[in-house]
């Protein structure tokens, strides 16, 4: 039986992605389930995406073989922009089946395949594909990245609405309070995406990242 796909996403870059997705794996490595990472295109870098790399160190695991065969991150590019952009200035375009293959070749080998984003939810993989229409035409469950940072809360609801109006199941919202922020904004914002939800009729629970940990029941729970 092919293993499961999780999209995670953010609400931006920087919000704490590639965190989530590591400690994401770990929980669920440290239940007995084989999992791996995977970055959907990675820029700004050569050699090994950084976000691998990040990802196998809060894993506690080296490099694998699917790592050094590419599988786990297709395109890298060395400008550091959306990847619509940086492959074009190298000359090409994602080529989204090359990404599909890669992505049926780690099911094979693994229960799960959590696979990140670039950017926020809906930044260009090519000049007509969006990542939210890429995780939507593949059928991929969603891990959205929030925090309590300033502005968070009208591009939380904005994510929010277009993962609905594509029909993208979002499994879990995770709030991302590390580094520590002004609590009284913190509960607020949370209090208000909590609500959003609810109002939307989405059960997707909100998970919260504090200390830079994360809960490994909540963690298995999403599989």
């Amino acid at each position: 039986m092919r293993g499961r796909v999780l999209a995670v996403s953010g609400i931006d870059t920087g919000i704490g992605k590639s965190r989530v997705t590591g400690l994401l794996a770990k929980a669920m490595l440290q239940k007995g389930l084989e999992v791996i990472t995977q970055k959907i295109a990675q820029t700004g870098c050569s050699g090994v995406a950084e976000d691998i790399l990040e990802h196998r160190r809060l894993m506690g695991i080296a490099l694998q073989d699917v790592d050094r065969e590419g599988l786990t991150c297709p395109f890298l590019f060395s400008y550091p922009a959306s990847p619509h952009l940086a492959a074009r200035l190298e000359g090409t375009e994602i080529d989204l089946m090359k990404l599909r293959r890669a992505t049926a070749l780690l099911q094979e080998r693994y229960d799960l395949v959590l696979l990140e984003g670039a950017g926020g939810l809906l930044v260009p993989l090519t000049p007509e594909h969006l990542f939210a229409d890429y995780i939507r035409d593949e059928g991929y469950p969603l891990v959205l990245v929030t925090s309590p940072r300033l502005g968070s809360i009208n591009h939380t609801l904005l994510s929010i609405e277009a993962c609905l109006k594509r029909g993208i199941l979002i499994r879990a919202v995770v709030y991302n309070r590390f580094p520590a922020f002004d609590p009284v904004m913190a509960d607020d914002t949370r209090e208000v995406i909590c609500w959003r939800l609810k109002k939307e009729g989405c059960g997707a629970p909100v998970i919260d990242i504090t200390d830079g940990e994360l809960d490994p029941a909540a963690a298995i729970n999403l599989y």
